[in-house]
């Protein structure tokens, strides 16, 4: 079994919006509807995460280790998830 890794959970909710906007604009390219697991919406996926990835990764630490540092979270003893970072939405 493989542990949790906050980082990688962190990250979900951005990918699946790349995969949305993807899915989207590959529909607007062909002129009808796409699915999101069509291979030239996964190949552009892959390389917009690529192209984020570091930053989306740096972010994601960041905000673990604030939550990490925080006394309420520390209180309570569990760790929460951050919203997405405005620098990452501009990219993409």
């Amino acid at each position: 079994m493989t542990a949790f890794d906050p980082i990688v959970f962190h990250q979900l909710p951005v990918i699946r919006q790349i995969v949305r906007d993807e899915t989207w604009l590959e529909g607007e390219r062909r002129g009808c509807t796409v699915p999101p697991d069509d291979r030239l919406v996964r190949a552009n996926v892959c390389s917009v995460v690529l192209r984020i990835g570091a930053q989306l990764r740096e972010s994601a630490q960041r905000a673990s280790n604030a939550r990490a540092d925080s006394p309420l979270v520390a209180e309570r003893g569990r760790d929460r998830v951050a919203g997405i970072p405005p620098e990452l939405c501009a990219m993409m």
